[in-house]
């Protein structure tokens, strides 16, 4: 039953800490809820929950800033606080722009970008875009801090390098103007409030006719969202040409594992995560 189980509401860092420090089986930890209440409601795997523990309150995991040259958001940035930020539209207007596709206003107002990493789904909409970014993911807990790059976080299908005693504290984003710029794409059933079949983010610049500081990532096409480096080795430092293009595209099919399920079939995920791959670069061209 779920008025069986039991909450425990932070309201701190140290709460928090006091907690997980006990490492009581079955703790499981609450943020916005839009993905644990989702399971809670219809049962599933309620058998293996035990206390909750409700970090919505916890100031500390709060806020957005610019801070040598570092954007940090804090874990319980909602998407409709994502949306809002000027510093994130100025230097990562892609996070800005999918946290608006992801699910409605209701979900907006309380999905965090924690819940989303830590949920760890490979269709996270926000995932690609933070492994494209190079962003480290600063993790605590009561036995210290340490960060994690988003590229090693991701260690299996819902698994991720989080220890049972820590949290996820915040996302750090490095910025500069000559990292170049992070575009996506989103591919659904339909334009809004849509689960992927597949999503690509690529950041790269333009440097004399040749492709720069290349990242590819995607998610909905493996167990879990990745980065795709031999897609990336095709075409950095390459010229922006058709056939950098073609090669780049060709690669992506190594590094993807994409399967049949109940929204997409595996075939149409290969060939449609490389149209889109193909469009993200030409993007780049006309920059």
């Amino acid at each position: 039953m779920i008025s069986s189980i039991p909450v425990t509401s932070a309201r701190s860092l140290a709460e928090a800490y006091a907690l997980l420090a006990s490492r009581e089986p079955g703790l499981r930890v609450l943020a916005g809820g839009t993905d644990v209440m989702v399971q809670l409601n219809a049962g599933f795997g309620i058998e293996r929950f035990g206390r909750v523990l409700d970090i919505w309150r916890v100031p500390e995991l709060r806020g957005v800033r610019i801070e040598e040259g570092t954007l940090s958001i804090g874990a319980l940035t909602t998407y409709t606080e994502l949306m809002a930020s000027a510093a994130v539209r100025q230097t990562l207007p892609a996070l800005a722009a999918v946290s608006a596709e992801v699910g409605a206003a209701a979900i907006q107002n309380r999905g965090t970008i924690g819940g989303n990493v830590c949920n760890a789904s490979p269709a996270g909409d926000t995932l690609p875009i933070l492994l494209a970014s190079d962003a480290l993911f600063h993790l605590g807990g009561p036995r210290g801090e340490r960060a994690v790059a988003a590229d090693r976080f991701f260690v299996g299908y819902r698994k991720t390098a989080l220890a049972a005693d820590e949290l996820l504290l915040r996302v750090e984003v490095p910025i500069s103007s000559d990292r170049g710029e992070v575009v996506y794409r989103k591919v659904g059933t339909r334009r809004a409030q849509s689960i992927s079949k597949t999503i690509l983010a690529v950041r790269a610049r333009a440097d004399g006719g040749a492709l720069a500081q290349v990242r590819i990532a995607a998610g909905c096409v493996a167990e879990v969202p990745l980065r795709c480096r031999q897609a990336e080795a095709a075409a950095d430092g390459r010229p922006l040409l058709p056939e950098t293009i073609s090669a780049a595209c060709a690669a992506l099919q190594a590094d993807i594992r994409p399967i049949d399920d109940v929204r997409s079939d595996a075939e149409y995920r290969r060939r449609a995560s490389a149209a889109v791959l193909g469009r993200l670069l030409e993007g780049f061209g006309r920059e």
